[in-house]
């Protein structure tokens, strides 16, 4: 049985993609405000366009999914 999937959208819910961000690759001006924070998440649009930087994986995901977007862990 072949079943065929299309990759970048799902039910009308646009993919997003959450990467863990080291604080030390941010500019200077945003390392600035995070304290003692070392690990960041980002959320990226499937053409790499950054969306949001939140403090935590849980976090990262549950704004994906309240602005209807359905989040993917790259590595």
């Amino acid at each position: 049985m072949e079943t065929r999937y299309e990759f970048g959208q799902d039910a009308d819910r646009p993919i997003v993609y959450v990467r863990a961000v080291e604080v030390d690759d941010l500019p200077a001006e945003m390392r600035d405000q995070l304290g003692d924070l070392t690990t960041l998440y980002a959320l990226y649009t499937a053409e790499g366009e950054r969306l949001a930087l939140v403090k935590d994986r849980k976090l990262a995901f549950l704004l994906a999914r309240q602005n209807n977007m359905e989040p993917v862990t790259v590595h």
